[in-house]
């Protein structure tokens, strides 16, 4: 009896219990949700089930990293479309980062022309909407380059055309190549914001004490103010990693065959609205809580160990 009366002033014991009644909403909400889906589907003769995954895809790929045809199952088609999605989001965050650092310190600048363009950079493309700022780079930049036959080179090292950007060890279309310019200016003025206040956020207490060392301001910056700075930097520099891939789902405005284009496909080919849709949550869902999970793990690197 002694030991139920402290189980219940434990506070302890009161976090399991809330935890606990949390679960058994979910499942009972998700329980009364997916009965009234599965009855409403049966009353429209509509029967759920991933089978249509092994069936023929009868439609083409415009952009493949490895091989398709239409005979091809919209599974495989699915797979193709995940594949040019990760290319965008890996690729647009090592991209983004670069710009994005840069930018952000640049912000900083003694040199009045430099923190200046880089304020315009920043309030402009932080300001207007990421599909116009595509739109912007497909019908404006690279619909307007000369044709293939005209194609202007890159002094020497490749060429451009509305064919998009030929280089001797690859090739980008102009859909990539305005998705990937796209996410890439947009989320870098957001990390270069970010980027500004974790810097600022070191105290500075920090930077005299470097200046006292004779640092130069590049060694400064790199070995002191910013490995502080990254404390503050990482947690929202991880919701811009998760926005840049969560919004590459754009590319269906300018024709960029990712996973969402292609499930897009799918659903007005086979009318399997609600299995397709649970096929792109769980895509962005895993993609969003991997990459969650890789930066917690590279946050905890950069925090101070308390002794």
């Amino acid at each position: 009896m002694t030991n139920l009366k402290f189980l219940w002033r434990d506070s302890r014991f009161w976090q399991i219990v809330a935890q606990l009644i949390a679960v058994f909403l979910a499942i009972f909400v998700v329980t009364i949700v997916w009965g009234n889906l599965s009855r409403n589907l049966q009353q429209l003769g509509i029967k759920l089930g991933f089978d249509f995954l092994q069936q023929q895809a009868s439609f083409d790929i415009g952009e493949t990293l490895i091989s398709y045809k239409p005979t091809d199952t919209y599974s495989r088609a699915l797979w193709v479309g995940l594949i040019n999605s990760l290319r965008v989001a890996l690729v647009g965050i090592l991209l983004t980062t670069i710009i994005g650092v840069t930018a952000g310190i640049a912000r900083l600048s003694d040199n009045w022309l430099v923190r200046n363009i880089t304020l315009i950079y920043v309030e402009i493309f932080r300001n207007t909407p990421l599909l116009l700022q595509l739109l912007f780079w497909y019908f404006a930049v690279f619909l307007s380059f000369p044709k293939t036959e005209n194609k202007v080179s890159l002094w020497g090292l490749g060429y451009i055309s509305q064919n998009g950007l030929e280089l001797p060890w690859f090739t980008l279309s102009p859909e990539f190549s305005t998705l990937l310019l796209g996410l890439t200016f947009y989320t870098g003025a957001f990390i270069a914001e970010i980027v500004r206040g974790g810097i600022q956020s070191v105290p500075k207490g920090q930077w005299e004490a470097a200046r006292s060392l004779g640092l130069k301001p590049g060694l400064m910056m790199r070995l002191v103010i910013f490995p502080q700075a990254l404390r503050v930097i990482i947690p929202p520099l991880t919701s811009q990693y998760l926005n840049l891939t969560k919004n590459s789902s754009l590319a269906i405005a300018i024709g960029y065959p990712d996973v969402y284009f292609v499930a897009s496909t799918s659903l007005n080919q086979t009318g399997k609205a609600v299995e397709i849709m649970l096929l792109i949550m769980l895509t962005y869902l895993t993609l969003s809580l991997t990459i969650s999970l890789i930066m917690n793990l590279f946050n905890r690197t950069v925090q101070i160990q308390e002794r």
